[in-house]
């Protein structure tokens, strides 16, 4: 669980130490008309081009758009895309670049055309020297990266196999982390996940997985088991799976699997959306999180990147809007009866595959100890519906007196929270039958109740959700604020 405003304030606090295979992505777009007539090729009529910090280097910029510091250590070649990634690095406030120069290789350069029209990519170009750095330039390498660990909140190894993160680099890092008591996230590239022995987290995507793990792993079960057995072989916490569409899914050693669904979004470009991922989920484990508020950070920003062209970043305006999204409605929009709408909205919700989550109560004077329970509560779940009792139930729970505002103000002031998705008005004393309607995944509840009291456990748990007893803040309550205002005892 967690509270996005505050991690994102406490990500801003991080350093993150990255390392990995440094490119130059350059993107030609144009509009394509006729053939060649010298040969069966389309004729590209280029109109601009763009020039990006790309492969480990955009893992760096998504760290530093997060509001974190970044740390960079890469590889260049003595020759003009070196010097216009060294220039761009250096133009980046909150990332410190060391880049180690090889005479002997080309910078990694990859120039895409791109049809302007109809937004796709027709050809890349590519100029790079996929080898192992030698023996000399790995030294060099070492000896940039170890003295700037002690800096570091978290490490980070970006893995493209264009030959700075050897076995011999990657060993010395990790190990020297681990001394020190640093995580290590590390996106690879090796289907042998052995070299990366002893890092924290391993971030293959699906394709990566499989050929990993030489099986197709196509059920969350057999994914699991998978998983289970790298963390054997690579003595790591955590293995976290990218599926495009599919969204993500995190295996930890200790504990049951997680899994997000991707969010609905028009893609536009998937380059470089593993970098955002890798970076949101360094920042966030850095900055405390633990693996699913990490994993649904990393999703929501995910959906954002490719949303972009180009390898984007992903800015915490941006990602605060795809895990809030309903924060930006106006608060009338937010509140739902009983009844067809709101099955609609459940049923739209479910084919996208998001998480539902579900808690009641009066709330007839907001206070902190509310803010902080459904700040709780949104945490567990991609969409929070409140169901708020009628005025009629209220006097009947709460006596002559109750509510002091009436269901329309309380539905209001819920609704204007950015926590909350929906707003279900109920006429009974109890939620049980808007329970259930929604089926939530989640029922969410404080801690002052036990699982047995809160209602609609057996509900929801018959059809394999869960009850989550979440935090209170102690001394907030609704009946004593309205005894002291009524000049009572509290």
């Amino acid at each position: 669980m967690f509270d996005f405003d505050a991690l994102s304030n406490a990500i801003t606090r991080q350093t993150v130490l990255c390392v990995g295979d440094l490119m130059l992505d350059e993107f030609v777009y144009g509009e394509v008309s006729r053939v060649s007539p010298e040969a069966p090729a389309p004729v590209i009529a280029v109109q601009r081009s763009e020039t990006d910090i790309g492969g480990a280097g955009n893992v760096a910029r998504n760290i530093a758009s997060l509001g974190a510091r970044c740390i960079f250590v890469g590889l260049i070649g003595e020759d003009d895309a070196g010097a216009k990634l060294q220039a761009a690095l250096a133009r980046e406030s909150l990332i410190e670049s060391t880049l180690v120069r090889d005479s002997a290789r080309p910078t990694t350069r990859k120039v895409r055309f791109v049809s302007e029209h109809f937004s796709t990519h027709m050809l890349r170009a590519d100029w790079e020297l996929a080898a192992p750095a030698s023996i000399d330039i790995e030294q060099k390498l070492i000896d940039a990266i170890l003295p700037q660990l002690p800096r570091a909140s978290v490490v980070l190894l970006s893995d493209y196999a264009k030959g700075v993160l050897t076995a011999r680099v990657i060993r010395n890092v990790i190990d020297a982390a681990r001394k020190l008591g640093k995580p290590v996230i590390v996106d690879p590239k090796n289907p042998n996940l052995a070299v990366y022995r002893g890092a924290t987290l391993l971030k293959p995507n699906r394709k990566e997985f499989n050929e990993a793990t030489r099986s197709r792993a196509d059920t969350g079960k057999s994914l699991a088991e998978a998983a289970q057995e790298i963390m054997q072989l690579a003595d790591c916490e955590a293995v976290l799976v990218t599926q495009s569409e599919h969204g993500m899914t995190l295996v930890p050693r200790h504990g049951e699997p997680i899994h997000v669904a991707g969010l609905p979004v028009k893609v536009r470009d998937v380059s470089g959306a593993g970098d955002t991922v890798a970076a949101v989920v360094a920042v966030t484990l850095a900055a405390g999180a633990d693996w699913e508020a990490a994993l649904r950070m990393a999703n929501a920003a995910a959906a954002v990147a490719v949303s972009k062209k180009g390898a984007a970043v992903v800015t915490p305006a941006e990602l605060r809007r795809k895990i809030l999204p309903h924060a930006f409605l106006a608060a009338e929009e937010k509140i739902l009866a009983q009844g067809s709408e709101l099955d609609a909205q459940l049923l739209e919700w479910r084919k996208q595959d998001l998480r539902v989550g579900f808690t009641n109560g009066c709330f007839d004077i907001l206070h902190p100890g509310h803010v902080k329970l459904l700040t709780a509560a949104r945490a567990t779940c991609d969409r929070l519906i409140v169901g708020l009792n009628s005025d009629a139930s209220v006097k009947r729970l709460k006596g002559e007196g109750r509510p002091v505002q009436n269901e329309r103000a309380r539905s209001e002031v819920l609704a204007a929270l950015e926590a909350v998705d929906l707003v279900v008005l109920f006429e009974e004393d109890t939620p049980l039958n808007l329970i259930t309607q929604i089926k939530p995944g989640v029922l969410v509840k404080g801690s002052d109740y036990t699982r047995e009291q809160v209602v609609g456990h057996e509900v929801v748990e018959a059809y394999g959700g869960e009850v989550r007893l979440v935090d209170i803040l102690p001394g907030f309550s609704t009946t004593s604020l309205v005894n002291r205002a009524r000049g009572g005892a509290a």
